[in-house]
């Protein structure tokens, strides 16, 4: 039943959420349907059909709800004729014969442009990921109250905005996909690398995006950057094993057992790789992925191929100048041509407004520094990021660095 209610109760919500154009409805719904699912199912069995069970259910709960409440009709009645010309291939409530996988429309209306990022990846971790408003608040560090009150405000936006239930057209797919990649991605980069607290990582988080990518693969399989962000997801937490020790302090690349990495997570990754590389336009997603698998096919650190992942980085670069990609590319080019020839390109980069306040800027000039055997240098830098860092693990391993260039 667990197994069940998670699968299906977001394919539930978005189903009710595209018929009737109203999220407060369909949530409410789909709880009443669950909730009655509880009752009758350890007495009757789960039915041959439990999502088609379900629809039913709600959908009986919503029309009685409509019919009590004349106001809410009448709101509902103006929100459902754009919900029917946004998603015109809703089938009849009584046809669950073959009942749509919808999650693709809820998906674009959390990620709507109209909405800020982090209310983007709240809105996707509530209603896709089917967090509770309590875990999605832990995910964001903030009171549930805070949380609960900043979904009621999006709520509240899609619904006076009219923004659609609906799959963006070809000509809008393009412009709006990778808002959708993007807020996975920052979910599973908050659960692979926790920006704060007592844990290097935070697993279910990173496991949800994964999941999240699952589903967006199966409903875009011909979009080659969701092949590629699927790629770059299971390729990156196949070391997640390795990356902490027993008492849970962060083990850094060079220093990892693979033979703790997931073999299987990686031979899916490469072979998703594959397809998301193959055609014209290749995407920032497919090249990083295709990093990944550099560093996941290296029995040790010391065999990595730095210059094909250079090379890669020259790729992504071009795609995706962006500040951040600009620093893993210096510390490629690094590794690959030495400490020297990474560390003006790292300086180039310490007055760049996105990268103020990152704690691993300074951490990797300090390593470059600590290899070229300016210490006292190196020292400053692993301060100043010490100074930045808030992940309990990374500064203790910052704390480790100090010390050790203290004893030489």
């Amino acid at each position: 039943m667990e197994a069940v209610f998670r699968e299906d109760g977001s394919r539930l919500l978005a189903l009710l959420a595209a018929r009737f154009g109203d999220l407060d409805l369909a949530e409410e719904t789909t709880s009443e349907a669950i909730e009655a699912a509880l009752k009758r199912w350890p007495l009757d069995g789960v039915p041959d059909k439990p999502l088609a069970w379900l629809l039913t259910t709600a959908r009986r709960k919503a029309i009685d709800r409509i019919r009590r409440d004349r106001a809410y009709a009448e709101r509902l009645a103006a929100l459902q004729v754009e919900s029917d010309r946004a998603a015109p291939s809703v089938p009849p409530e009584a046809d669950f014969g073959d009942i749509p996988d919808e999650r693709l429309q809820l998906f674009f209306t959390c990620c709507h442009p109209a909405l800020s990022a982090e209310v983007r990846a709240a809105l996707t971790l509530r209603f896709l990921a089917g967090l509770t408003t309590s875990e999605v608040a832990r995910a964001f560090l903030v009171p549930t109250a805070t949380m609960a009150q900043r979904i009621v405000r999006a709520k509240r936006k899609i619904r006076t905005a009219r923004i659609p239930f609906r799959v963006p057209g070809p000509d809008e797919l393009p412009a709006r996909l990778p808002s959708v990649l993007r807020v996975v991605y920052l979910i599973f980069t908050e659960g692979y690398a926790a920006s704060s607290g007592g844990d290097l990582m935070r697993p279910d988080l990173a496991e949800e995006a994964i999941r999240l990518a699952r589903i967006l693969h199966r409903l875009l399989p011909a979009e080659r950057e969701v092949t590629g962000l699927l790629a770059l997801l299971l390729l990156t937490d196949a070391r997640r094993a390795a990356r902490t020790d027993a008492a849970g302090g962060q083990v850094l690349l060079e220093d990892q057992d693979r033979a703790l990495w997931d073999a299987d997570l990686i031979a899916e990754g490469q072979r998703l790789v594959v397809p998301a590389l193959t055609g014209p336009g290749v995407g920032p997603y497919a090249v990083q992925a295709a990093i990944a698998a550099l560093h996941d096919e290296a029995t040790d650190f010391e065999t990595t191929d730095w210059p094909q992942i250079t090379a890669l980085y020259d790729v992504l670069f071009q795609i995706d100048p962006s500040p951040l990609i600009a620093l893993n590319r210096a510390v490629a080019i690094a590794m690959r041509d030495g400490p020297q020839a990474g560390l003006p390109l790292l300086d180039a980069l310490a007055d760049t407004e996105e990268l103020r306040g990152y704690h691993l800027l300074p951490a990797a000039r300090a390593d470059l520094l600590r290899r070229l055997g300016r210490t006292t240098e190196a020292a400053a830098a692993y301060q100043a990021a010490l100074d930045l860092a808030s992940n309990e693990p990374e500064r203790a391993t910052l704390i480790r660095r100090l010390a050790t260039l203290a004893g030489r």
